[in-house]
C-alpha cells in the first residue's frame, strides 16, 4: 500500500497545478478535486459536518492516529474543533488529482497569533465520494535553515 501511495503522490507531484488550473486533469480528475476542496472547506474552516458528510462514501478510513474511522470520527475531529480552536483554518495553496487521489497542500493556522503549520492531505475518492484519507503536517519554524518558503 506504501508504495501504491508513494507512485500515487509523485505522479500528483509531477502534475502540480495550481488550484484555478485544469490543464491536464481528466474531467473526473477536475471533479474530485472540486469535491475534495469543498468538504475540506466545510468539515475544517466552517466546521460543519453534516454538509462535509455529503461528500463522504459509504465508509471511511481514516489514517490520522488521532482521529477515528467514519463518520463518526469526522464529526468528534469537528466537535473539538469547534470547542478547542473555533478560529482553526486552513488555506488552499495546491490542489493535486491523480485519478481517483486528491492531495491538498495547504496553510493550516489553529489560532491567532501561531505561526500556523504546512499539511499535505491524501484523500482517495470512490464513486466520487471520499473513503479514505491521510496526513502529515509540519510546524512553521520561527526561523528556516534556508530562505525558501513552506508554500
Amino acid at each position: 500500500m506504501l508504495k501504491t501511495m508513494f507512485v500515487a503522490f509523485a505522479a500528483a507531484a509531477a502534475f502540480a497545478l495550481p488550484l484555478a488550473a485544469g490543464a491536464g486533469n481528466t474531467a473526473q480528475e477536475e471533479q474530485n478535486k472540486k469535491t475534495v476542496v469543498d468538504f475540506y472547506d466545510k468539515a475544517i474552516n466552517k466546521k460543519d459536518f453534516e454538509a462535509a458528510r455529503a461528500h463522504l462514501g459509504p465508509r471511511y478510513i481514516q489514517h490520522n492516529p488521532r482521529a477515528a474511522d467514519g463518520a463518526e470520527g469526522l464529526k468528534g475531529f469537528i466537535d473539538v474543533l469547534k470547542a478547542k480552536f473555533p478560529q482553526y483554518r486552513s488555506e488552499f495553496k495546491r490542489v493535486f488529482a491523480d485519478g481517483d487521489y486528491v492531495v491538498v497542500h495547504v496553510f493550516n493556522v489553529p489560532e491567532p497569533g501561531h505561526r500556523g503549520r504546512a499539511i499535505m492531505d491524501i484523500f482517495r475518492l470512490e464513486n466520487g465520494k471520499i473513503v479514505e484519507h491521510w496526513d502529515v503536517a509540519q510546524d512553521v519554524p520561527e526561523k528556516a535553515a534556508n530562505d525558501n518558503t513552506m508554500f
